[in-house]
């Protein structure tokens, strides 16, 4: 009898080495959503605005409401990293790929943007930023579930090549592409544009579940921005909120008006 059992013993033992136990580095490495925040520093926006723009992104990552949304997540846990963007040349990693599970972990992301100077360079290159993000999602490291880039400013594609373009191999790529297209200022000279929510949603964003937060005035920067960041990462139903425009209905804009400003720029400075 003690043989039989020694015997079953080695057996069982055999076994758990032919087939080991799951991987909790395996598991760990599963998160709900990559997110990028690529976000506009180019000297069209005044520094007052890069700086509601830079306090509102970290409000969002000390809301309660934020943790909570991850918390609720699938795997409970997602991975970020805030990049800034201006010209086709000009994008800058302000804070690395961050996993966030918790309060903690999302408070010390916000610190890190506290910790960094705001940026201010040329040119408005949203291919660019796409491009770019593309590349950081590549990256991460991880496994998501969701893979998205979110791209604010507060102009039109003006540098680098069409967005058209880059927008559609991205979502090719099964990325989602959101907007936040900063609307605090009226048009008033080269390079601006008046309905810029609209060639948001026509020529920006794209991919499963692509939505867009227009930022009109400067006491709905920071609650556009959490609104935003929730959506993205719980992965909402379109919501009712008057803030957002679904990805339908209106008329479109014509894409290529940003592409001829950066034609003729290119021209003016040969």
């Amino acid at each position: 009898m003690k043989r039989r059992l020694l015997g079953m013993l080695a057996t069982a033992m055999a076994a758990a080495l032919w087939f080991p136990a799951p991987d909790a580095r395996a598991e760990e490495a599963e998160v709900d959503v990559a997110l990028v925040l690529a976000v506009d520093v180019s000297r069209s926006m005044d520094p007052d605005e890069q700086e509601l723009q830079r306090q509102g992104f970290m409000d969002a990552f000390h809301s309660p409401v934020v943790h909570d949304a991850i918390r609720n997540g699938m795997l409970g846990r997602i991975i970020v990293t805030y990049m800034e963007w201006s010209g086709v040349e000009h994008q800058n990693v302000i804070v690395p790929w961050t996993i966030i599970d918790g309060p903690e972990s999302a408070v010390k992301f916000a610190e890190g943007l506290r910790d960094n100077p705001i940026g201010r360079l040329r040119r408005t290159s949203i291919s660019g930023a796409i491009d770019f993000g593309v590349k950081l999602l590549d990256q991460t490291g991880v496994e998501p579930v969701r893979r998205v880039i979110d791209v604010s400013g507060d102009g039109p594609n003006s540098s680098g090549r069409g967005v058209i373009a880059a927008r559609d191999e991205a979502v090719a790529k099964g990325i989602t592409i959101n907007g936040l297209p900063i609307m605090l200022k009226r048009p008033s000279g080269f390079g601006d544009m008046e309905h810029l929510d609209l060639y948001y949603k026509s020529c920006v964003i794209g991919g499963e579940g692509a939505f867009l937060v227009p930022v009109r005035e400067r006491q709905h920067f920071a609650d556009a921005i959490r609104t935003k960041i929730i959506r993205e990462i719980a992965a909402l139903p379109a919501p009712a909120e008057a803030l957002i425009r679904k990805v339908q209905a209106d008329p479109p804009v014509n894409c290529q008006d940003g592409d001829r400003w950066n034609r003729w720029d290119r021209w003016d400075r040969n």
